[in-house]
């Protein structure tokens, strides 16, 4: 055994949890330091260098096992921590969730609702993940975002601010998502896009390649969205239209139906591009 369950006690919300003291050397644990709160031995592996620190909790079915870390105020519950991952400061993993790998979960991050946390990925700030959503690779999500329900967040791609993914979508490659921005539906962004302001992906639309979304944006149907594009404002994307190239479509404008919008092309005011029509060169269209 490398530890025990002391007399030292609290009740904290009709649970009786117990702290722990070390009962040998191992990882950077001391014999005789004394740990954080467990209900029972199931909450702890008696195996590898998995800890409870500070005033962290494992309870309810939690299960901290490998070489796994649970840090300062942090609470598991109903939970598997594993691998080297780590839960720390005041973040809180319930509801089935599970952070392995070399995962981090930290600040007031709240996990919970079946999602997984795995790989290298950050989850910090007061960000929440809940539902099947999944965060891996080297993927960041913090400040106030959200990714919930089916969605994954993968690869180097970060979320920050307010944003939200959610439905089946899938943010990856090294994509930035934030500011009030919400992906949802089917809808894809990968490659080096970055989407902020107050915009919406949503339906199966894909945005990808240096494609830059902001202001009031909306990508939405199965339009794509791609190479050097800025789309802003209050425009809109729709239908099965493309937008490529170095082109810029802004203002209340939208690009609808099968069209097409690619060079240097740039559609602002309140044109409507719809149909099969296309705009192409350095040609400008306003109305």
């Amino acid at each position: 055994m490398k530890y025990e369950m002391t007399k030292e006690a609290k009740v904290v919300a009709g649970v009786t949890l117990y702290r722990i003291k070390a009962l040998k050397d191992f990882g950077d644990v001391k014999k005789d330091d004394i740990g954080g709160w467990i209900e029972t031995e199931k909450n702890l592996s008696q195996e590898g260098e998995c800890w409870v620190y500070d005033d962290a909790v494992a309870c309810c079915g939690a299960w901290v096992c490998e070489n796994a870390k649970i840090y300062g105020k942090a609470k598991v519950y109903e939970t598997l921590v594993c691998d080297n991952a780590q839960v720390r400061d005041a973040a809180e993993v319930y509801g089935f969730a599970e952070v392995y790998g070399d995962a981090e979960v930290f600040g007031g991050a709240k996990i919970h609702g079946g999602a997984r946390i795995f790989d290298s990925a950050k989850v910090y700030g007061d960000a929440k993940i809940y539902g099947a959503a999944e965060v891996y690779g080297d993927a960041e999500v913090c400040d106030k975002a959200s990714v919930y329900e089916n969605a994954w967040v993968y690869d180097n791609a970060k979320i920050y601010g307010n944003a939200k993914i959610y439905g089946d979508a899938q943010v990856f490659d090294s994509t930035k998502i934030y500011d009030n921005t919400e992906v949802y539906g089917n809808a894809k962004i990968y490659d080096t896009a970055k989407v902020c302001g107050d915009t919406e992906i949503f339906g199966d639309a894909k945005v990808y390649g240096n494609a830059d979304i902001y202001g009031l944006a909306k990508v939405y149907g199965d339009a794509k969205v791609y190479d050097n594009t800025e789309i802003y404002g209050l425009a809109k994307i729709f239908g099965d239209a493309k937008v490529y190239g170095n082109a810029k479509v802004y203002g209340f404008s939208e690009v609808y139906g099968l069209a097409k919008i690619y060079g240097n092309a740039e559609i602002y005011g309140d044109a409507r591009i719809y149909g099969f029509m296309e705009v192409c060169g350095d040609d400008k269209y306003t109305k």
